[in-house]
């Protein structure tokens, strides 16, 4: 089987689940609890914040979330509660229907215009926002098509015009794929475990430490007060242990991405198929249309050939 739908979700490493459930046999304690069994695990639950915070810059802290989609709305309904918010055609529906709820919810809700390959236009977004704007979020990289937003100048443009706008980017199919660092002008960024080979069912919203956030779910205050539930430990160790795998291996898999990317677009039949990721997008993914030819029935052949890829947003 050759897969080619890792923007939906990854195959998780090996030695990862092995690592992570290794320590969760020995270290299944509450991590609530007060005796040193729950204490340990609490301070693995730590471990693996710090493990995650190595790729943002200081001042930001994490919420461990159950993935990308509950980050996002943890972020979106804690900080849009007035004024107008502002968002893009493109991002992924967690970020997309959440919008839509806004407004229901009586929020003025704005959507900037796409360029060709996805990304948002920036002389469009920044005239949606004024001084009543709350809440902007901008995805960091199309998980269609792979269009990298350039997020800190985009967020230090919008602050310019409002200093009080609340920045948010999804950065679920940027984390781990590309090299590159968020600024101090970004308020919220929401990361994924599956996305970077780690367990479904994890996430996290890395926040700066002076930005306010309400929790949307109650209970034992887990979280610092901002997400309770008993935190899933097993997840949460694979998550960080990925991230270092990840982080290791970086700038080279980069370079992986690029002489793929590369390759696989210099063999396509150019009478057959139109690209739609250019060479501005991210590397590690490619948005392409068989003209002509409906997207399931493609998909299909080249399953009989065993080769997986997906049709559309995950």
């Amino acid at each position: 089987m050759i897969y080619l739908d890792n923007a939906a979700t990854t195959k998780p490493f090996a030695e990862v689940a092995k690592s992570a459930l290794d320590s969760y046999n020995d270290n299944f304690f509450n991590p609530s609890a007060l005796y040193r069994g729950g204490i340990a695990v609490k301070n693995s639950i730590n471990s693996a914040k710090s493990e995650i915070l190595k790729f943002f810059p200081s001042g930001y802290e994490l919420v461990f979330t159950s993935g990308g989609t509950e980050a996002d709305n943890l972020a979106i309904f804690s900080s849009a509660r007035r004024g107008n918010a502002v968002t893009t055609l493109g991002e992924h529906s967690a970020v997309y229907e959440s919008f839509k709820e806004l407004k229901n919810r009586g929020i003025e809700t704005r959507f900037a215009a796409l360029n060709k390959v996805g990304g948002v236009d920036e002389e469009n977004l920044l005239s949606l926002i004024d001084d009543k704007t709350a809440f902007v979020s901008i995805v960091h990289v199309n998980n269609e098509t792979g269009a990298v937003n350039d997020i800190n100048g985009l967020a230090a443009k919008i602050k310019k015009i409002n200093p009080n706008v609340l920045f948010h980017s999804d950065g679920v199919q940027a984390f781990c794929k590309l090299d590159c660092k968020i600024s101090g002008a970004i308020d919220y960024y929401s990361v994924s475990a599956h996305k970077i080979n780690a367990l479904k069912g994890t996430g996290a919203l890395i926040k700066k430490k002076s930005a306010k956030l309400s929790p949307l779910i109650f209970g034992g205050g887990q979280e610092n007060g901002l997400r309770s539930g008993t935190e899933n430990v097993f997840g949460i160790t694979a998550f960080a242990n990925a991230a270092a795998v990840h982080k290791a291996r970086l700038s080279e898999n980069v370079l992986k991405f690029k002489d793929l990317k590369e390759k696989f677009l210099g063999r396509l039949n150019a009478d057959v198929f139109k690209i739609i990721s250019d060479e501005n997008c991210a590397p590690h993914i490619v948005s392409l249309s068989a003209v002509g030819l409906k997207s399931e029935v493609l998909q299909h052949m080249l399953e009989d050939f065993g080769i997986i890829v997906g049709t559309g947003s995950a």
